[in-house]
């Protein structure tokens, strides 16, 4: 996610054909828009803008404001979710590389004990 990249993701993602209608939702209709996001080449680069500017509403990057919050709550000390994810990813896909059987480092990073660095 490099700073030009930062510019323009939002119009390489998935979401830019539907109306806001179908990503900003409530109850069952969520799981839909949550699915809708499956696939997107700016999957984590869209939920890392929603929770670096603590957007309250709507579906972005796969994640209702709910789990959003959760996700905020469990891991306070997280300064920027973009540089988290960033790191995440290399580091997953360093592993991969090397062949290294491993769990999915960017869950792991995220949903894991609270860290005690700043991103």
């Amino acid at each position: 996610m490099a700073e030009a990249e930062d510019e323009h993701w939002i119009v390489r993602g998935k979401c830019r054909t539907v109306g806001p209608d179908e990503l900003f939702v409530e109850g069952a209709a969520q799981n839909r828009a949550k699915a809708f996001c499956s696939g997107c080449p700016v999957h984590a680069t869209c939920l890392a803008h929603a929770l670096d500017n603590r957007i309250e509403h709507g579906i972005w990057g796969g994640m209702t404001e709910r789990e959003r919050r959760a996700l905020l709550r469990r891991r306070p000390l997280v300064t920027s979710w973009r540089r988290l994810l960033e790191t995440a990813r290399a580091e997953y896909e360093r592993s991969a590389d090397a062949g290294e059987s491993t769990t999915d480092e960017r869950t792991h990073l995220i949903t894991s004990e609270p860290m005690r660095w700043s991103a």
